[in-house]
């Protein structure tokens, strides 16, 4: 059994149900996921690409007296917003490379390198972040990045403990770049996760569809709805789907089947947002301290500098 399987399984089978978020990501999942980034409510793609585009010296400053340093980002998606960062390096000092889940993403990260950056050295790693922060140990020096608020897809639990892993394969003088968003009112965050044009919706619903192809299932779409949801107070940001009416739902490759009580929810997403005290409490057990915070114009989102120590 895949553990696309017996992820599924375990997270239907839970009480109260879950499917992880990391199988959101096939080529049609990587196709929404752009549409997302791009629609006018999610407003974290502009404000970031604001940051890097506009203080990539200050960002970059740490690195300016080497010989060579590399540039490591997870979770590198289509990188629209990390070409602004590599645009103004020298590239005969640093080599670029993306980590990501999804192998489509890298491929096309790495096709609009060659068209727009072809001198810059890109060797990507397809993978998981837990399972290659082990091949990041090495002597010289790091610029990780960790950009988009993805640490906010994980719970404060996960999050505290991969940034102390990721503390751990670090070396004293390397850089994290983080990017956060932070906790802001409910009129500005909850847009950015029920968009107009329903793309957010239909990137939670075409798990279910992965799941029909991959699993045999027999998901009715039209049986259940995107239901997202924001505490101002925690800085929480959930997304569910919620069954319309009371169902079952056959998985015939595994042979089991879900049932499902009208109003049930799956819990598909976190998307946190961030404040100072926040990110310090899951610094506590790590080797990493906040250098520096870059900001962008409206004050919505902010990329750290973690050095580590």
């Amino acid at each position: 059994m895949s553990s696309f399987e017996l992820d599924v399984l375990q997270g239907l089978k839970a009480t109260p149900k879950y499917l992880p978020s990391k199988y959101f990501y096939d080529h049609k999942g990587d196709e929404l996921f752009i549409k997302i980034m791009n629609s006018p409510e999610y407003y974290l793609t502009d404000c970031e690409f604001e940051i890097l585009s506009e203080q990539a010296k200050d960002i970059l400053s740490p690195f300016e007296g080497l010989e060579y340093f590399e540039i490591i980002e997870l979770g590198a998606g289509n990188g629209k917003k990390t070409v602004e960062l590599l645009r103004g390096l020298n590239t005969k000092k640093f080599t670029y490379k993306p980590v990501d889940i999804s192998s489509n993403a890298l491929e096309l990260l790495s096709k609009r390198l060659k068209r727009e950056l072809p001198q810059v050295r890109c060797e990507p790693e397809q993978g998981e972040y837990f399972k290659v922060l082990e091949s990041l140990r090495g002597k010289h020096p790091k610029l990780v990045l960790f950009l988009g608020s993805n640490l906010g897809n994980m719970v404060d639990e996960r999050a505290a403990s991969f940034l102390g892993a990721l503390s751990q394969v670090l070396n004293s003088g390397d850089r994290v770049l983080l990017g956060l968003d932070l906790i802001k009112s409910r009129e500005i965050v909850l847009p950015a996760y029920n968009d107009k044009n329903g793309y957010t919706a239909a990137f939670n619903l075409n798990l279910l569809k992965r799941i029909n192809k991959e699993l045999l299932g027999d998901f009715q779409l039209d049986k259940f709805v995107h239901s997202p949801e924001y505490d101002e107070v925690s800085g929480l940001a959930k997304s569910y789907l919620t069954s319309t009416e009371n169902q079952v739902v056959s998985l015939n490759k595994p042979g089991v089947q879900i049932s499902f009580q009208k109003g049930e929810r799956v819990f598909m997403e976190v998307s946190r947002k961030y404040n100072d005290q926040i990110l310090k409490t899951l610094l506590t057990r790590t080797q990493l301290l906040i250098e520096e915070r870059f900001l962008d114009s409206r004050k919505y989102f902010c990329d750290y500098l973690l050095a580590r120590i």
